[in-house]
């Protein structure tokens, strides 16, 4: 019953805002109603339920994810495109703070198929991230013993956590070429001898 009104979006960007802040549990359709300055009973006319509000954030966030890495140009080194790739994500967090916040923390509460479909974008993503890596290590621009899942961990778990300590107005490139230079420096040189 997705229907794209402005009043409609409102209450989507009031849902990722509420889901941030309280969780989605925390969140009663009461303070969603409230926050769109309508009764609860007629907030039904918008939503079928508060499933439907956070797997459509859920999606938004699996989208704008997916489009940060895909700007990224295919003829750039993987180096390259770890990096933009690190920044794209970072971005998105300082962007997208509530909506980054909620992909991140919530979507184990999605139920049934809305959680598959999720479940399936984020390994969608964590899968190209491993793919920057394991082109770098077959390119020789990373050792050749790097472990693209542990670098991917990594990668994601530094990026990931962002919603909890990037501050307003931080430049978020910044942070990321920082991340950018610790991260890649241990990929670089010789494999560990044997």
């Amino acid at each position: 019953m997705e229907i794209s009104t402005p009043r409609r979006q409102e209450l989507s960007r009031h849902a990722a805002r509420l889901f941030a802040e309280k969780g989605y549990h925390g969140t009663s359709v009461g303070d969603l109603a409230e926050a769109l300055g309508v009764q609860k009973g007629s907030l039904y006319s918008h939503i079928e339920g508060k499933q439907e509000l956070l797997h459509e954030t859920m999606r938004d966030g699996a989208e704008a994810f997916h489009a940060a890495l895909d700007a990224i140009p295919e003829r750039l080194s993987a180096t390259e495109k770890i990096r933009l790739a690190l920044r794209g994500h970072l971005g998105l967090v300082a962007e997208q703070l509530e909506v980054a916040t909620v992909f991140v923390q919530e979507w184990r509460y999605l139920e049934d198929d809305r959680r598959e479909e999720v479940v399936a974008e984020r390994r969608r993503y964590e899968e190209r991230i491993r793919a920057f890596f394991r082109e770098g290590r077959e390119g020789s621009e990373f050792r050749t013993d790097l472990d693209e899942n542990a670098a991917a961990l990594l990668f994601l778990s530094a990026a990931n956590w962002a919603y909890t300590w990037l501050r307003p107005g931080q430049d978020s490139g910044a942070v990321a070429d920082a991340f950018f230079a610790l991260l890649v420096d241990g990929m670089r040189g010789y494999d560990t001898p044997a």
